[in-house]
């Protein structure tokens, strides 16, 4: 897999970040007169059909059949799951913890390359792994006397979402990115619909709350409002994710992961703008350590890319 392959993931992931970045903030910001399930709906459904009509367009075919009918559901609950806990989060921590602790996942999808696909990591790399998981420890600053387990909630979505996409880079051999977005879109609706038949009306939301409130608030009750937002959000998943998907099958994992760390960038200057959220020195320090972390990755595989290419022979 050659560099200039890797550049053209690398624009797909930054592209993906920043997009990202104004769809957890709209997220954040409808939270209270929302419901999880109905955005999760509402914006899977849209982006389906945004899908579909560009399928159309530009003459795509899908392939229906997928080569892998259990990883495939098993990919798609992972996510579906992943992110659930995340959105979750929002409720109550800053755009940028939530985001910051969630880049545990490039050192989650490096650790899962090794295992699963059998790239290799040398001992440099493994140290950079080690001080980003320092930087999420210094980020969390656990006080263990009284330390509240919700703020782990991005870190289990960290762990499987990179499941979720590594599984997504073995599929790749035989499914393409729209048999595999396809798969996606169709047992997420499904997950949804089940959800709503137990929570749709709101008869499990019975706590003061807010992020209880959020998870069992009953569907479509202000439609006029708040399906604008979710109109939004899902024309910005469509972009994301099919730039993800592209991403991860097509290109390097290990190389295209580590620039997700743009998202910790935006969401931090979203934040304070949209939020007024200050992060402290600790959350900066926290940051800045996970972001060289995963920048070291990253220049490691390079010089590892480099070095092959020296050794290849340039007459062929």
């Amino acid at each position: 897999m050659n560099n200039v392959n890797n550049s053209k993931g690398i624009i797909l992931v930054l592209i993906a970040m920043a997009t990202f970045s104004v769809h957890d903030a709209i997220i954040k910001f409808i939270f209270k007169e929302a419901a999880l399930y109905e955005i999760y709906f509402g914006r899977t459904f849209i982006a389906a059909i945004l899908s579909a009509l560009y399928l159309l367009l530009t003459n795509q075919k899908i392939i229906f059949k997928t080569g892998y009918p259990i990883l495939s559901v098993v990919r798609v609950i992972l996510h579906f799951l992943a992110f659930s806990f995340y959105f979750v989060s929002l409720t109550y921590l800053t755009l940028a913890i939530a985001t910051a602790l969630y880049f545990s996942t490039p050192f989650f999808m490096s650790i899962f390359a090794r295992i699963y696909l059998k790239e290799h990591i040398g001992y440099k790399r493994w140290l950079s792994i080690f001080f980003g998981f320092v930087g999420v420890y210094i980020i969390l600053n656990p006080n263990f006397n009284d330390f509240d387990y919700k703020t782990l909630l991005p870190l289990l979505c960290a762990l499987f979402y990179s499941l979720s996409m590594t599984i997504t880079k073995i599929t790749s051999d035989k499914d393409d990115t729209y048999t595999q977005l396809f798969y996606f879109y169709l047992i997420t609706i499904l997950l949804c619909s089940f959800l709503f038949l137990i929570l749709g009306s709101g008869q499990l939301d019975n706590l003061n709350d807010p992020t209880v409130q959020f998870i069992f608030r009953e569907w479509f009750s202000d439609i006029n409002h708040t399906w604008k937002y979710i109109l939004m959000i899902s024309v910005l998943a469509t972009i994301a994710f099919t730039c993800v998907f592209k991403a991860y099958s097509s290109y390097s994992t290990s190389v295209t992961s580590i620039f997700e760390y743009s998202l910790i960038v935006w969401s931090i200057i979203i934040g304070f703008f949209l939020f007024d959220d200050i992060p402290t020195i600790r959350t900066m320090i926290g940051c800045i350590i996970v972001i060289f972390a995963g920048m070291f990755i990253f220049f490691r595989e390079e010089i590892r890319e480099q070095k092959t290419n020296l050794e290849t022979p340039l007459r062929r």
